[in-house]
């Protein structure tokens, strides 16, 4: 018979034991970045979403502004000849008493 030397056997074993953990490792590295890309996904997604959201809100803001801008202007405008007018009739009034 043969017998096996316990210095190989305990080789053996220890390579053994080595040779599933890495197994067993690679396969948990393998759902773990199944998961990293799952979660990647996901987020790509939301930040989609959310462009979407921020272009949909941006597009009536800007409307309203510019309606805001357009009636702060004729006002303004509208304040300017009210003004005009006030000083032009001070000025007939002036030229009436002269």
């Amino acid at each position: 018979m043969y017998m096996v030397d316990p210095v190989q056997m305990v080789l053996l074993l220890v390579i053994l034991v080595l040779t599933i953990l890495l197994i067993v490792l690679g396969v948990q590295v393998y759902y773990i970045l199944r998961e990293v890309r799952d979660t990647i996904t996901k987020t790509n997604k939301v930040l989609d979403n959310a462009n979407s959201i921020t272009e949909n809100i941006d597009a009536p803001l800007s409307a309203l502004s510019s309606l805001a801008l357009g009636a702060k202007a004729s006002s303004l405008l509208t304040a300017a000849k009210f003004v005009k007018s006030l000083l032009g009739k001070s000025k007939d009034d002036d030229r009436d008493r002269a």
